[in-house]
């Protein structure tokens, strides 16, 4: 097996890593502390190409792979998790589910401004009834003539404020067994009847955009319905294996840094007469923390590849959704307890990555699930 990143992989990522250092690091703090969505480096970072990475370049894409847009997420997300989580959601949420299930025209008129990088995107799945148990959506979609009129509320979505457009589901009816059937529509957001809220006060990635949706008889044509309409529940699961790659990526970026700063501190510090670095309590953490971010990476890259050469990989990406925000989070609270009463100040910043790790266990689906999504793999 060939672990070595191509020429092209190699570029990109010292790309992003260098923007990410010069660009988002030294507002990182800011954005976190401010709680505001930091609109210019977006911009940035879609003249930089960085929206576009995994499609063509017909629909004004890099026509990179998902691998290299994974690294992206990773270099992104070890300085500012706030931004790398509206990247991820962007490109794997907002983006993806257009250019796999859309028709030319949608991805002409839809895809290609996010992945020229003018507008951001969101998916709006999540409603207060239905986090885990997305089929229990209540949003309804019903025809009236050539439209769709959607009635419904949605909740906890990123990016909403900043994309042209939602692709939200909803149930536009029932099947043979009568049990609901769930599509995917897109919906302009400067359409009639949909309101946009940003009244959460959160814990960590604060500096995301996260907002409510409410659509009120919101009109759209039947053109907008997005893949086949029978299949939208399969399209939004296969969209959200693919978004677990890109979070498992974030908590990886996350990992490495609590990791890095962990050990430049741990080299710094005296007790005692000597680098704490010495000590072998400190050691095993370190030691502990390289060996599990080290194997979340390998799990990240491997679900990117198995996605990329077109093999199943819904076990791997939760795999690596589930073991790469873990160790996202743990780093972080040992880089904590590494620096002491110094890791509980912000200045420090290894207090951010833990607030920012925590929702990477919630969000594209829980811990919990990801184990569930495991055992039914396995057959169970």
């Amino acid at each position: 097996m060939n672990f070595e990143l191509t020429k092209e992989q190699t570029m990109i990522k010292k790309m992003v890593q260098d923007f990410a250092d010069n660009v988002i690091r030294p507002r990182a703090v800011e954005i976190d502390k401010q709680a505001k969505f930091p609109e210019d480096i977006f911009k940035q970072m879609g003249e930089l190409g960085l929206m576009g990475i995994p499609f063509p370049e017909e629909y004004g894409g890099s026509d990179g792979d998902t691998l290299s847009y994974a690294l992206a997420v990773e270099e992104i997300g070890k300085v500012c998790g706030s931004t790398g989580l509206s990247y991820a959601a962007t490109v794997s949420l907002g983006a993806s589910p257009i250019y796999n299930f859309g028709t030319e025209e949608q991805k002409e008129k839809y895809l290609t401004p996010i992945a020229q990088g003018k507008t951001l995107a969101a998916f709006g799945l999540t409603e207060p009834n239905a986090g885990s148990d997305a089929g229990g959506t209540k949003t309804t979609a019903v025809v009236d003539g050539d439209d769709f009129v959607i009635n419904g509320e949605k909740c906890f979505i990123t990016n909403a404020n900043y994309s042209n457009t939602i692709t939200v589901t909803a149930v536009t009816g029932k099947d043979d067994r009568g049990k609901n059937i769930i599509s995917a529509i897109i919906v302009p957001t400067n359409t009639e009847g949909v309101t946009i809220n940003s009244n959460y006060d959160k814990m960590g990635v604060r500096g995301s955009d996260t907002a409510e949706i409410v659509l009120d008889n919101v009109r759209v044509p039947q053109k907008n319905l997005l893949g086949d309409p029978d299949k939208g529940f399969k399209q939004f699961l296969h969209t959200l294996d693919g978004g677990r790659i890109s979070i498992a990526a974030l908590g990886l970026g996350i990992a490495q840094a609590s990791l890095d700063k962990a050990l430049e501190y741990a080299k710094e510090r005296t007790q005692f007469g000597k680098s704490i670095s010495s000590f072998q309590a400190i050691q095993f953490k370190l030691a502990d923390m390289a060996m599990e971010t080290e194997l979340a990476r390998n799990m990240v890259h491997k679900a990117a590849w198995l996605k990329d050469n077109n093999k199943p990989f819904s076990k791997e990406a939760a795999y690596a959704k589930l073991y790469a925000t873990e160790t996202a989070f743990k780093n972080a609270n040992q880089a904590i307890q590494i620096h002491g009463g110094y890791g509980y100040m912000r200045e420090y910043e290894v207090e951010r990555y833990l607030r920012d790790a925590k929702l990477l266990e919630i969000g594209e689906g829980t811990s919990e699930i990801q184990r569930m999504v495991i055992a039914r793999q396995l057959g169970c």
